[in-house]
């Protein structure tokens, strides 16, 4: 058995989509194939240690919630940033994936720096993006599709050492116009989906699990192959909403 350590950043501010499903989803995972889940809550004024964690989650707030945090997460940066390059496995929901780049310029001009493990920048635009949304991503030479809900007025735009998780096949994703979602780097995953986004993206789920233990094994991980029947009918089921709603 292996105990997987997992830091969930702000809780308290960043759970606005009940985004705490992703974390259940996870924990949950683990436990059925016979590891567990040593989940640590990390918030404003709480140090953030790089090496006591494989995993590093963080879901979605409004733009309140994120001012009132960026001060804190400014001074983790560094050890994010560090954690990151060591490669730990982070998932970064909604407000997440502004967080996670170099900058966000909120709807009234102030701009917050951002962790900058992910290379992108986001402004808030006019539009609200908003609705399912389905994606087809490759990632470790395994492609699947991705779905969740979408809620933003960010216009997120990439730079060269990120590439996208995924290319929308319905909604809308990181802008207006460039048909691609979230972002990936290293072992850091930056998306807009949420819903929460585990319990009906399994694969995703499972990937970023054997990242988690191949970080705090030090060993290759091949996961046990565990029964999906209800979240694949979830997946499907939200998967032929976004097609017919656009």
């Amino acid at each position: 058995m292996t105990e997987v350590r997992i830091c969930h950043l702000y809780p308290d501010h960043m759970n606005i989509y009940g985004d705490r499903g992703n974390i259940s989803v996870l924990t949950k995972r683990l436990q059925w194939r016979g590891h567990s889940a040593k989940v640590t809550s990390v918030g404003i004024g709480e140090k953030f240690m790089p090496n006591d964690f494989d995993l590093c989650y963080l879901g979605g707030g409004q733009d309140k919630d994120q001012n009132l945090i960026a001060s804190d997460l400014s001074e983790k940066s560094p050890a994010i940033r560090s954690a990151a390059d060591d490669g730990v496995a982070f998932l970064w929901v909604c407000g997440g994936i502004q967080l996670a780049g170099k900058s966000y310029v909120d709807a009234l001009g102030s701009e917050l720096e951002g962790v900058g493990i992910l290379d992108l920048a986001t402004i808030a635009g006019e539009k609200r993006l908003i609705g399912d949304i389905a994606i087809s991503a490759t990632l470790d030479n395994q492609e699947f599709t991705i779905v969740g809900y979408e809620n933003h007025i960010g216009q997120t735009h990439l730079g060269s050492e990120s590439r996208p998780l995924g290319k929308v096949l319905h909604g809308y994703g990181n802008n207006s116009f460039s048909k691609i979602e979230g972002a990936v780097q290293q072992r850091v995953i930056g998306t807009y989906l949420h819903g929460p986004l585990l319990p009906k993206n399994p694969e995703l789920a499972d990937l970023i699990l054997m990242w988690a233990l191949e970080h705090r094994t030090s060993e290759t991980v091949e996961l046990e192959q565990l029964n999906d029947e209800y979240s694949e009918l979830a997946h499907k089921r939200a998967f032929n909403r976004a097609l017919t709603k656009r």
